[in-house]
């Protein structure tokens, strides 16, 4: 969090950024447990377009092709090398 910084902003302008930068940052966590859950539950992607993926979704089989899902499961169900190599 690093808006309450700027020197142009007022008391409350500042007390707002800080609410909003928590708040943001609650649902980006909130959203990437829920990815690493469904990639292990349930990794196949939506017959639909989704306008926002999570960071998980690239991974997941594609929607209606059963081969790869028995194929692939546990192999996309334990592809988490990515985030292992952040750390």
């Amino acid at each position: 969090m690093d808006r309450y910084r700027l020197r142009y902003l007022n008391s409350i302008e500042k007390l707002n950024c800080v609410y909003c930068e928590y708040a943001n940052g609650v649902i980006s966590y909130v959203q990437e447990i829920a990815g690493r859950t469904e990639q292990n539950w349930c990794p196949i992607k939506h017959a639909m377009r989704l306008k926002m993926m999570h960071s998980r979704y690239q991974f997941f089989i594609d929607y209606g092709d059963a081969e790869q899902y028995r194929k692939r499961l546990e192999e996309v169900r334990n592809a988490f090398e990515d985030i292992k190599k952040e750390k």
